[in-house]
């Protein structure tokens, strides 16, 4: 239909808009991704972090169950990385069990179900 012939022209005498031809898909492109650990021929390292962050006191005067959830949080988003460097990427993928080993790998006491509840969460909304 755009691909030219006698009667393109428009209303004006201008050529048809080539732009409106079907789109070439940008996957299509681009070049060949690195491997993960669902493609690699091996399994992919865990890459810990070189440096800790710099730990800071939390601020004072806040009730208990502030702190409790604050670092529950912090622990789940840790652990929601450290399974999105291993090639898990999908929520249905982190069940506990998986959690919990990448928990024992990263030097992260075992997290209660109410926080694997939370890495599948972070999983989840980060996409």
């Amino acid at each position: 239909m755009f691909e030219g012939g006698a009667g393109d022209a428009d209303v004006f005498g201008e050529p048809p808009d080539r732009d409106r031809r079907m789109p070439v898909p940008a996957a299509a492109l681009k070049s060949k991704p690195l491997p993960t650990q669902s493609t690699a021929k091996r399994p992919v390292l865990l890459d810990l972090p070189y440096a800790p962050v710099e730990k800071r006191p939390l601020p004072p005067g806040r009730p208990r169950q502030w702190y409790v959830t604050h670092n529950r949080r912090l622990k789940a988003m840790r652990l929601a990385i450290a399974l999105l460097d291993s090639g898990v990427y999908m929520p249905n993928q982190a069940r506990n069990e998986t959690i919990r080993d990448t928990a024992e790998q990263i030097g992260v006491h075992p997290p209660s179900d109410t926080t694997c509840h939370m890495v599948r969460a972070f999983m989840r909304y980060a996409r």
